[in-house]
């Protein structure tokens, strides 16, 4: 096998399973009615086409001929466990009439996955992970980057969750309207940690990863339209439509990440923005009161309607995340709110919460904390206190652009 084909291959291999990776699970979801195993087919199907391709050539449909060999991989299984039931049967037949096997899953099928992997069966850590690893495309490592964990410990979630979904039983369905009130605040937390992570990659070469943001978004649109009477559901889609709209502006040709005083406001998707308005008015239209991501949209959309960072609303957006912070307290609103501050009244009362935050120790490990405090001391004048705490940030970022950017920032101070 040439080396540089087999390096392309992967490379191919790796983007196709980016993009199309959640489809091909969800598909095979449904033809096993096991996540964990549709899983595993996948994989084994990936890790064929990784030694077939460079020789034979990547196929005209990939993704067609990866759900081919898994669907025949589930079927081998079953041959060897002498379950050679109808399902089988009719999948047999499926496969001889048709073995190119149209890649068309159900508009569904990413959001049925999303709703076993947020089963009540599982703990709230092991739907996260297992979430983002079948249907955001993560690997283990970038889950554990993303929540600060060993890789070892989210491993461990994954493996356990993929059994206890096989102990239970747990149907390969959208749950009936009864049941989802206790389980829609899962999938949305999940959908959303699935945006952030393309809004902001944890690591990698990428600042961000819009096919990861664009699938949380189309899930959550998919939501609004199976509960629109669900406040949350509509103020997370606003959320993530204003985030999204950004997207051109924020990165250079080369990938360079383009930070917000920087980014040209014209390129700004003004269509987006309207869309993530007008869901955001749905929100409020309930009268219930804004929760935790219709107040996170409320603050977007105060940056998205501001022609520059000075004439932003910024005192609006301290009382914004003074709201958040009651109703869902976290270090990084609260982080938030401190840079919100210093833009409303100045570094020197936003370096006091930044400390409070650094002494209590919430944010050890994360190159979050000593970014923004270096870009508070930069803006006092003390220099050398802010080159440190940028070299500090650079030392704990994993992603390969945000630690190019907080290095340049430290050379420059």
């Amino acid at each position: 096998m040439n080396e540089d084909a087999g390096s392309a291959v992967r490379r191919r291999v790796d983007a196709l399973w980016r993009i199309e990776g959640a489809r091909l699970v969800a598909v095979l979801a449904r033809v096993t009615g096991d996540v964990g195993l549709a899983e595993d087919l996948a994989q084994e199907a990936v890790a064929d086409a990784l030694v077939q391709w460079p020789e034979s050539g990547v196929p005209r449909n990939p993704a067609a001929w990866l759900t081919a060999v898994a669907k025949r991989k589930a079927i081998d299984g079953w041959r060897r466990a002498e379950r050679l039931d109808e399902r089988y049967r009719a999948m047999a037949r499926g496969l001889q009439e048709d073995d190119g096997v149209a890649w068309e899953p159900l508009d569904d099928d990413v959001l049925r996955l999303v709703f076993a992997a947020c089963h009540p069966v599982l703990s709230r850590e092991a739907q996260v992970a297992l979430t983002l690893r079948v249907v955001g495309g993560l690997t283990t490592e970038e889950i554990a980057r993303l929540f600060l964990v060993p890789v070892a410990t989210v491993q461990q979630r994954i493996v356990r969750a993929k059994k206890t979904l096989a102990a239970a039983r747990v149907p390969f369905e959208v749950p009936e309207p009864n049941e989802w009130g206790a389980r829609l605040g899962a999938v949305l937390g999940v959908v959303y940690l699935m945006f952030t992570e393309g809004y902001a990659a944890t690591s990698g070469d990428r600042w961000i990863r819009p096919d990861l943001a664009h699938e949380a978004l189309r899930i959550g649109r998919v939501l609004t339209g199976l509960v629109p009477r669900e406040p949350e559901v509509h103020a997370l889609v606003a959320l993530m439509e204003f985030q999204a709209s950004r997207f051109a502006a924020r990165t250079r040709p080369d990938g360079r990440p383009i930070l917000l005083e920087d980014q040209d406001r014209t390129r700004w998707d003004r269509a987006q923005i309207e869309r993530g308005r007008v869901a955001l008015a749905r929100s409020d239209a309930s009268g219930k009161g804004r929760g935790n991501y219709a107040l996170q949209a409320a603050i977007a959309e105060r940056h998205v309607l501001a022609p520059s960072v000075e004439d932003t609303d910024w005192p609006r957006i301290v009382l914004l995340y003074e709201a958040l912070g009651r109703i869902a307290p976290n270090p990084v609103v609260e982080l938030n709110r401190a840079v919100a501050v210093s833009m409303a009244t100045g570094p020197a009362s936003a370096l006091a919460i930044v400390d409070r935050i650094a002494a209590d120790g919430s944010l050890r490990g994360s190159y979050l904390l000593p970014s923004v405090r270096g870009e508070l001391l930069a803006r006092l004048g003390r220099t050398e206190e802010a080159r440190s705490e940028f070299v500090a940030a650079a030392a704990l970022a994993r992603n390969n652009r945000t630690r190019e950017l907080l290095e340049e920032r430290a050379a420059n101070s």
